[in-house]
């Protein structure tokens, strides 16, 4: 065998250079979404502020200060990282108890630490990264495979399904709690698809069918219990059944809003810069956060929406290439989780800004304005890139 074959093999077993599409991805999406939000932003930062480019540094600035951990996350081996998802889980929940005690309050909910000057902090999201690093690591070290009814009812429902149950249970009620059952679904959405790939076996699937039929009442329940979720759901029915937005100037003022701006936009767009809803017409002047997409899709247009649509299932489709060929378990539960995760919170906010599906206040990765969503989906990436350094196939 000559020593081209042989340093071939290796390099297929071995550690090499990451995934460049996923990198390739990354930065463009960084680029292109501090673009966005400095254009989405001009009206609001100089009216707050008296500085244009005030919500542009401050996303530079977390676009720098999230580099450095997710570099960290990239370079050490992730095996090695998730030996410390138990203790990073056991701090997340406890500062998730904390925010509800000790958080600022913004509009009746506590989902925030405010220390000083410095940036705002929101554990919701990093609660996403510490979950899926810690079923990683837990899901990867059970066995799933049951020849007997009994020990799939001892083992795998009491035993297993019960402990991931009550581990995200926890996760999820504290936020819940917050209220942010954006948040929470996302978190659940994750976690099953985590939990279902896990496992092969018939009882395995009924466990994965019983987590579904038990999370679709507690979200039903969680969207009518508070008033102004279940405004958006109105607003979402009458528009779906009838074409027209109920209450235009009441509970569904932010929905016409944006259809008004995604309408004008047409198939062109009206051309970078030329938004017109950005100056105040949506709710809480969420131009540069939760309806970014619809101020992309009224300046791009069509065209410019399907472009970040299709790069996002290109995205889909390369971590699900990672997780396949990943060097062990809990690297393809690992990039499984990851890959979901922002997959979903895209889609999300892309499908409620056009809406397919109520407004949820689920933030855009990279595209959306934000110091702890920025860094998380850095970090997120970051792991991301490190598991497609040990795939099978260099």
């Amino acid at each position: 065998m000559s020593s081209k074959r042989v340093k071939k093999r290796q390099s297929s077993t071995g550690q090499h250079s990451p995934d460049k599409f996923i990198l390739l991805f990354l930065i463009v999406m960084a680029i292109f979404g501090a673009i966005m939000i400095y254009d989405a932003s001009v009206y609001k930062a100089n009216q707050d502020f008296g500085n244009q480019f005030y919500f542009l540094g401050q996303q530079l600035l977390w676009l720098l200060l999230g580099s450095i951990p997710a570099f960290f996350f990239y370079i050490i081996d992730y095996r090695k990282l998730l030996k410390l998802a138990l203790p990073g889980l056991i701090v997340i929940i406890a500062l998730l108890a904390l925010v509800l005690l000790f958080g600022t309050e913004s509009n009746g909910a506590k989902r925030w630490f405010q220390i000083g000057p410095i940036p705002p902090i929101q554990p919701a999201e990093f609660a996403k990264l510490a979950i899926v690093m810690y079923f990683s690591s837990w899901l990867a070290k059970k066995d799933y495979s049951y020849t007997k009814f009994e020990d799939a009812l001892k083992k795998g429902f009491l035993r297993n399904l019960a402990g991931f149950l009550a581990i995200l249970g926890t996760v999820a009620i504290l936020i819940l709690l917050e209220p942010d059952l954006g948040t929470t679904i996302i978190i659940g959405v994750t976690t099953f698809a985590m939990f279902f790939v896990s496992g092969k076996d018939k009882a395995h699937n009924v466990g994965s069918l019983a987590i579904v039929l038990l999370s679709i009442p507690i979200v039903i329940i969680a969207a009518i219990l508070e008033p102004y979720r279940l405004d958006r759901i109105k607003t979402y029915l009458t528009l779906i059944f009838t074409g027209e937005v109920s209450d235009p100037m009441g509970s569904g003022y932010q929905m016409q809003q944006i259809l008004i701006g995604i309408g004008s936009g047409g198939f062109w767009g009206k051309g970078f810069g030329q938004s017109r809803q950005r100056f105040g017409y949506l709710v809480e002047n969420t131009a540069h956060t939760d309806s970014i997409f619809a101020v992309i899709l009224e300046e791009l247009g069509l065209w410019g929406g399907a472009l970040i649509v299709f790069s996002w299932i290109f995205f889909l489709w390369r971590g699900f290439k990672i997780a396949l060929s990943a060097a062990d378990r809990e690297g393809q539960l690992l990039a499984t989780g990851i890959t979901i995760w922002l997959t979903c919170q895209a889609f999300f906010n892309m499908a409620a800004n056009v809406g397919l599906i109520p407004l949820t206040g689920i933030p855009l990765p990279f595209l959306t304005y934000g110091g702890s969503s920025t860094i998380v989906t850095l970090i997120a990436f970051g792991l991301l890139l490190n598991v497609s350094r040990y795939t099978k196939h260099a």
